[in-house]
């Protein structure tokens, strides 16, 4: 099957039968999840290797990874602010339009990351004592996070190609890229971290070249290949504002929604970090562990933004929602099996990376627990993405916030003290059970006003 030629169908007003509209939902996905899937291997590696070295180590990383989650959700909402308009533009088939706001993407993209780079130098340094690090681990936290902000402008590059890329109806491309990120970052993580001994700044330099290689690759691609968006010679770049500040009115609350998320994750880290290392560490091996197990409904997503923005752009509303309904069953159905999966292989997913006894015993705990929201936590990456392909992007936010800070928060403070990490876990697998609600709520009432 091409996929082209089916989303050309829906570009054109034709009809899509239910099992034409199932196959290009599995075929866009598919090159999504596996993009999904090399990444969070890259991460699991990278979690792995530097487990290996110790508890301090692993502990080192934990303890920037949701600061490095912020300054992650920043150029993603960057770039999500222009691949919404450009799916929508695709999809009422104005490709010329379309290849000038990907030059205006450009330019604004690339200043805003270089504001970002600067002001995450500028914290680094102080950043592992506000969050509560121990003098053992104050060094690499640092050197972690430096060489992170170093690497912003590339991640901002990166997202937004590979936005680019998809929301065209391309998948395969980013996806064999991100692969080929994956097996860069492990032979690097190999030579830097355990031949030349760099430990922790060796991860830290193996995904900053990594990443590098690839973002190169995608550019190129972008500009110089893709039947839709490359450059053409006979077509200057027309700045509009109106871009701009369409790209904010989408961006802004995705930002915003990534300062709660992110927030949350930092209010959340000091809520675990005065319980020493070995819960620092369960906990930052048991997220890399579980980001396996959401990795089909995060790709799901990404194709239901593609498929419902084109859709949206193209005035098919009816198309619009039932490819949001479809997406966010797929990726429900798919999380039941990964979240079963998870429960049955919780020591052996957990003791792959890494070989203390304690560590590995509390993280097959909390992977256990958070096993039970996952069905929930999937309707609410598919359907986000889904919304995020019509230009909604408020309510979803507002949505997280409340979840976030009115029930995940209070209620791991509340449980923290005698309950430790289970305690806290539970009160994300509850949190992220209420927020599933919500967003099928959400499609709910917006697929109702549509009709």
């Amino acid at each position: 099957m091409n996929p082209s030629f089916y989303l050309s169908k829906l570009r054109n007003s034709e009809p899509l039968s239910f099992r034409q509209q199932v196959l290009l939902i599995v075929f866009l996905s598919v090159p999504s999840i596996m993009a999904q899937l090399s990444s969070i291997i890259m991460s699991y590696i990278d979690a792995s290797m530097v487990g290996h070295l110790g508890a301090a180590e692993a502990a080192s990383i934990g303890l920037v990874a949701s600061s490095t989650w912020l300054f992650l959700g920043f150029t993603f909402a960057a770039a999500m602010g222009f691949t919404v308009q450009a799916a929508q533009l695709i999809g009422a088939n104005k490709e010329k339009e379309a290849r000038n706001l990907l030059k205006i993407a450009l330019a604004s993209t690339m200043f805003f990351s270089l504001v970002l780079m600067a002001a995450g130098i500028s914290v680094s340094f102080f950043l592992p004592g506000w969050l509560g690090g121990s003098e053992e681990i104050f060094r690499d936290s640092w050197a972690y996070f430096f060489i992170f902000c170093l690497s912003i402008p590339v991640i901002q590059l990166n997202d937004l190609c590979a936005e680019m890329l998809q929301c065209s109806g391309e998948m395969k491309f980013p996806s064999m890229m991100q692969i080929l990120m994956a097996v860069l970052n492990i032979i690097l993580n190999y030579i830097l971290i355990f031949v030349m001994k760099m430990g922790v700044v060796g991860a830290a330099l193996s995904t900053l070249v990594s990443r590098t290689v690839v973002t190169a690759l995608l550019f190129a691609f972008l500009f110089f290949k893709s039947p839709v968006l490359s450059v053409r010679k006979n077509e200057r770049m027309v700045f509009d504002w109106n871009v701009v500040k369409n790209a904010l009115k989408i961006g802004l609350p995705v930002a915003f929604e990534q300062v709660i998320m992110s927030g949350g994750q930092i209010a959340y880290t000091r809520i675990v970090s005065p319980l020493g290392n070995i819960p620092l560490a369960a906990n930052s091996f048991g997220i890399t562990v579980e980001s396996l197990c959401y990795m089909p409904a995060a790709g799901i997503g990404a194709a239901a933004s593609t498929l419902c923005g084109q859709s949206f752009g193209a005035g098919r509303l009816d198309l619009t929602y039932r490819f949001g309904w479809l997406t966010a069953a797929l990726g429900m159905a798919l999380m039941v099996v990964t979240g079963g999966l998870m429960f049955v292989f919780a020591p052996e997913m957990i003791g792959l990376l890494t070989p203390d006894a304690e560590i590995r015993a509390l993280g097959s705990k909390i992977l256990r627990i958070e096993s039970f929201c996952e069905p929930f936590y999937g309707a609410s990456l598919v359907i986000n993405g889904a919304l995020r392909g019509t230009g909604d992007t408020l309510v979803p936010s507002i949505f997280k916030f409340a979840s976030v800070w009115f029930v995940r928060i209070p209620l791991a403070l509340v449980l923290a003290g005698r309950y430790g990490l289970e305690g806290i876990w539970f009160a994300m697998s509850f949190e992220l059970c209420v927020r599933g609600i919500l967003f099928l709520f959400r499609l709910w009432s917006s697929s109702r006003k549509s009709r």
